[in-house]
């Protein structure tokens, strides 16, 4: 079976913001690709355009407003073609919602584990205070315990800052 639907941002686990590129290729009927990010709790909808006809790249973007209910970071991103169908082929990737990570979240940026570092004395130093739970749900898809990071890692820092 062809591919239909190939995404390329984000990928899974991304730490995006309040506007979520998305990017890929896709073979849509009439050119159109429903968006729906959800978490269990609330859902934004939109849309995308695809050239139709043949495998096409495309780009779109998605607005999280303010007013979304969203309760969990862990945010789902639907990426379909139902235009002809409902039951067209889709593809759903999970990505992190930095605004419930951090207030205020504006973009992060990498840290690589040192000999020695823990994520309350890189909190201490990238925030000020000792705080680490941003940096933790920032990088759950790597970090299973917050007491068990190893040198060479890179982690995301959510920074509000930037």
């Amino acid at each position: 079976m062809a591919v239909t639907l190939d995404i390329q941002q984000p990928q899974p686990f991304d730490l995006v913001g309040s506007t979520i590129l998305i990017a890929g290729n896709a073979t849509a009927f009439e050119g159109t690709l429903s968006i729906t990010v959800s978490e269990g709790h609330d859902e934004v909808t939109s849309f995308t355009q695809v050239g139709s006809l043949g495998l096409r790249q495309f780009q779109g973007s998605v607005e999280i407003p303010a007013t979304a209910a969203f309760t969990l970071n862990r945010l789902f991103l639907t990426l379909a073609d139902d235009s002809g169908n409902e039951n067209g082929p889709s593809v759903t990737i999970p990505v992190l919602y930095g605004p419930l990570i951090l207030p205020g979240y504006a973009g992060w940026q990498p840290y690589t584990v040192q000999p020695g570092d823990t994520l309350t004395a890189i909190a201490q130093s990238q925030y000020g205070n000792g705080n680490f739970q941003p940096i933790f749900e920032a990088n759950q898809n790597i970090l299973a315990n917050p007491n068990l990071i190893f040198p060479g890692q890179v982690l995301r820092i959510p920074r509000n800052d930037i």
